[in-house]
């Protein structure tokens, strides 16, 4: 019943401001990211990759795509995720938008639609440019697909609660520089876990990047360092936990209406 009563209209207008916003800061949300990963493209995967021998059957260079795609996908969905919800707190307009007759999953719905849209379409012009510069192929499309898209709600969604959580603009930039970017480079982007000597191999298994980028690689190439199931177990949990907190932030106010 609860789904029957959405305001579609409530949610468009949030969403598409939120992707106007993007189309006009083009060159800081899609053109500065494809060009970081293409320098990583170049030098890892075309050259350091063609003087380094295949792992799990997989040339280097086509083996980090998946990594580096994820790498730029959970970097720019927390980006988008909590700037887009921060903007109003600042602004002192969240104000006029908690009084106004919007339910709390008809924002959650805006805000988080339009920050996964952005990296599904930003994941997708990387992989398209990653073709100019390594050859890679796509064994599972559709899971890769479904990977994608479901990184990119989740990310979002932890943005979201990032942007709501931060009293000001270095508290949202310090959980992805000091958590999340170093989590996904010991996360096997660029190698496997299965290279990693001893304890450290199980030491990474807790680090929840591992199952994301595992699972995105089992989509191109059939090989993972964790069971698929695992993967996608681990990326719904994550999602619910976030669901979990954007519940109780609304139910509460916390950081809303102080």
């Amino acid at each position: 019943m609860a789904v029957l009563s959405l305001n579609p209209y409530a949610i468009r207008a949030i969403y598409r401001f939120e992707m106007a916003r993007t189309f006009r800061t083009v060159v800081q949300s899609i053109a500065a990211p494809v060009i970081s990963t293409s320098l990583y493209f170049i030098v890892f995967g075309a050259a350091i990759g063609s003087r380094m021998a295949k792992i799990d059957g997989v040339t280097y260079g086509a083996f980090i795509v998946p990594g580096l795609i994820m790498l730029s996908i959970l970097t720019e969905s927390i980006s988008n995720g909590s700037f887009g919800i921060y903007m109003p707190k600042w602004s002192g307009t969240i104000y006029e938008m908690l009084s106004a007759p919007v339910s709390a999953l008809e924002v959650v719905l805006g805000y988080v639609g339009a920050a996964a849209s952005k990296s599904v379409m930003l994941g997708t012009i990387i992989l398209i440019t990653a073709r100019l510069f390594v050859p890679f192929h796509i064994a599972h499309p559709v899971w890769a697909l479904g990977f994608l898209v479901l990184t990119s709600m989740t990310f979002s969604l932890f943005g979201f609660i990032l942007g709501i959580w931060a009293d000001g603009f270095e508290k949202l930039q310090i959980v992805p520089l000091m958590v999340i970017t170093p989590l996904t480079f010991l996360g096997g982007s660029f190698y496997s876990i299965n290279m990693l000597p001893g304890i450290w191999a199980k030491v990474a298994l807790f680090n929840p990047v591992v199952y994301l980028v595992s699972g995105f690689r089992w989509s191109f190439y059939g090989v993972s360092d964790v069971g698929v199931g695992a993967s996608l177990a681990m990326t719904l949990l994550f999602m619910l936990a976030c669901l979990v907190v954007v519940w109780w932030i609304f139910k509460t106010g916390w950081r809303l209406k102080t």
